[in-house]
């Protein structure tokens, strides 16, 4: 092996040297028995390799291999017609494929060289130039998987090195094999045009210099010719069916014998029915079941025996895993798995399974896709990707959706039914089922397909059942939307304005506010339905506030205020003034003075009764607007704001509570209320 260079560079010279040079029969004999044990050899080596990167070498030993060929070509053309003998090997091959007849052995002389060179050699080079096309017009796009693999931190440096390096020498070997086939179809033209010559010129020169006989040296060197042909045509087949092995098996991992038992061995029905149809085929036609009974049997009994090991392999598996399963059982590390909560669930029953499954013509898994994408516009938040399953203890059509492994949310449905939200006044004529909105709490009715269009007539809602659980999941998602943005995934939202705004990024943290802080202030942006999607003006906000004060409550309530046109435009119906409900001044200085601020918000130190009856007072002023369809907005002191909020918030979820620093001027304010004692 340390001398391996060398010896490569004198084997290469000695064969042009060869070309040239004349040499004896036996030597000649010995150097064709070795050029069949090197193609040979490869085309053993070409079966065996997994990935074609494992014999790289393949291109440039096919060219030596085809010089060698044409070497020993010159060698034996110059003995056949310099000596009429070219040694025992050439003979021996000439004399058994003509069997004493020369036109026959001949035409089968013909007939190798054309399976080599429009079966095999055409074959192999097509294949190849296909291969390198493909590899080259792929790797753009396999240097990006990798660079994002590397990115997101599934991979090493060193890792994107390797397979980079891997995407090259692919490249490179693939555009190597397209030119390095070119040089066996050259050879297999070669080859024939040699022939040609040697028989032609070996009659000439036997009958016009040597005087034989006319018969006599047609046999002569013809035997010859097709001998010399033989000793190359079947080296060089074997090295054009290695080339087409090597480039067919790229989505090889196994080696060819491999391969060929798993995958057409894999099948044992089909052994069962090609026995099948052997054994008819002799017991209906002449061919006589002599002759086809035992192969079908044979096919049958190799059937019946894959099936067994394939159900021994099946079984001896499933031990094995059972066994895995119970030792990793015993670890005390196997129990962290079970600790980990989901933090979107959506768990139904057996019969909303036609609804979830696509192949059952179900869209309620498309509809999440698109939840998922509403979201992120409305608020600006990322929902993490949501479990579905189905759940053998709920009844048929119910449905729960947990957050955090805590059920949320629970809902039931009509499967095959319509429901049909009434619009505030009852039709008579609409028959159905009762039942509410799962979303919303309205009154609404289960309907079947004949009654679906007298119910949009009367000016009923009328959704399927996809829609009903889609709307519900979203106003849940919406509703819990804080709980689901964690220290996580505040900072892949960082990281994603860095990339466009990095300065904010690094004033704000760690400087000023660590992670935790901000997504405390986003927590409670998105709990009173605030979008975070404008996150630079959210975040330069901060960076402006953080210096005076690090509590989150007053750092939310200054991004409120820079976030003045988004709110108002968000409760803002187009074309018509926004609708407030208002203290009036003696309940709101009343407020004031009894407001007392402590960790964790403010609150109100007055007397139950009069709490009581100013709750009375905002939620009929509420109720009033929701009558009027209309969002019920109240609109208070900045002071004021946030503990009025978390006030109301568990009696009136729904009211929206702003302060007047954040009314944007260019709104159009309508009163339509007042709140007062």
């Amino acid at each position: 092996m340390r001398r391996s260079d060398v010896l490569v560079m004198g084997g290469v010279i000695a064969i042009v040297v060869m070309m040239v040079i004349p040499i004896s029969k036996t030597l000649l004999d010995v150097l064709l028995i070795l050029n069949l044990l090197v193609s040979m050899t490869i085309l053993l080596i070409a079966m065996g390799t997994e990935q074609p990167l494992q014999f790289s070498v393949f291109p440039s030993m096919l060219l030596i291999t085809t010089l060698y060929r044409l070497a020993l070509n010159v060698s034996s053309t110059r003995l056949i017609l310099s000596q009429g003998d070219a040694g025992e090997v050439i003979h021996t091959f000439g004399s058994f494929v003509t069997s004493g007849n020369i036109v026959v052995g001949f035409i089968v002389f013909l007939i190798l060289a054309v399976i080599q060179y429009i079966v095999i050699t055409r074959g192999a080079e097509r294949v190849a130039e296909v291969a390198a096309r493909f590899t080259l017009d792929a790797m753009p796009g396999k240097q990006i998987a990798i660079d994002a693999d590397l990115n997101a931190g599934l991979i090493t440096e060193q890792e994107a090195r390797q397979r980079r390096q891997t995407i090259e020498r692919e490249a490179d070997f693939y555009g190597a094999m397209d030119g390095a086939s070119r040089f066996v179809k050259g050879d297999a033209i070669a080859t024939l045009l040699i022939v040609a010559i040697n028989v032609v010129g070996g009659f000439v020169i036997g009958v016009a210099i040597q005087h034989l006989d006319w018969q006599e040296a047609a046999r002569r060197y013809t035997v010859l010719s097709v001998g010399d042909g033989l000793v190359s045509q079947i080296p060089a087949l074997l090295l054009s069916t290695a080339t087409g092995l090597i480039v067919t098996r790229a989505a090889s991992d196994a080696n060819l014998g491999t391969e060929v038992v798993q995958q057409v061995l894999s099948y044992p029905k089909a052994m069962y029915v090609v026995g099948g149809a052997i054994g008819l085929l002799g017991i209906f036609t002449p061919i006589g079941p002599w002759v086809t009974i035992p192969l079908a049997l044979l096919a049958i009994y190799g059937g019946f025996r894959v099936q067994k090991a394939a159900q021994a392999v099946q079984k001896k598996e499933a031990e094995q895993a059972l066994r895995s399963q119970r030792e990793e059982s015993k670890k005390p590390e196997s129990v962290l798995s079970l600790i980990q909560v989901e933090p979107v669930e959506f768990e139904f029953g057996y019969g909303l399974v036609p609804v979830v499954d696509s192949k059952q013509g179900g869209d309620l898994l498309d509809r999440v896709v698109m939840i998922r994408r509403q979201i992120a516009l409305e608020l600006g938040v990322v929902i993490p990707v949501i479990r579905m399953r189905d759940n053998i203890q709920l009844k048929p059509s119910e449905y729960v959706i947990k957050i955090h492994g805590v059920q949320v949310a629970q809902g039931e449905v009509v499967v095959g039914h319509w429901l049909a939200i009434s619009p505030g006044t009852e039709d008579p004529s609409i028959v159905g089922i009762p039942a509410k909105d799962p979303a919303f709490g309205l009154p609404a009715l289960w309907i079947g397909d004949a009654m679906r269009a007298r119910a949009e007539a009367a000016g009923y809602t009328v959704v399927d059942v996809s829609t009903v659980i889609a709307t519900h999941l979203t106003e849940v998602l919406k509703r819990h939307a804080h709980e689901l943005l964690g220290r996580q995934e505040t900072k892949a939202l960082l990281d994603h304005v860095k990339e466009t705004a990095p300065a904010v990024v690094e004033e704000l943290v760690p400087g000023l506010l660590t992670v935790g802080q901000v997504q405390r202030v986003l927590a409670n942006l998105l709990q009173e339905r605030v979008s975070i999607r404008d996150l630079v003006t959210i975040l330069e906000a901060l960076a402006d506030a953080a210096r005076v004060t690090k509590d989150p409550d007053v750092l939310t309530e200054q991004v409120r205020q820079a976030l003045a046109r988004q709110i108002c435009h968000q409760f803002r119906v187009p074309g018509q003034p926004l609708t407030v409900i208002t203290f009036a001044p003696a309940v709101e200085e009343r407020l004031q003075g009894a407001l007392v601020q402590r960790e964790g918000g403010g609150l109100f130190a007055l007397d139950p009764n009069v709490l009581q009856q100013i709750y009375r007072r905002v939620r009929e002023e509420s109720a009033r607007l929701s009558a009027q369809g209309k969002t019920p907005i109240l609109v208070t002191h900045p002071q004021l704001r946030l503990a009025v909020r978390r006030w109301l918030a568990r009696y009136l979820p729904e009211l929206a509570v702003l302060s007047y620093n954040e009314l944007d001027p260019s709104v159009e304010i309508e009163s339509a209320g007042v709140v007062n004692l």
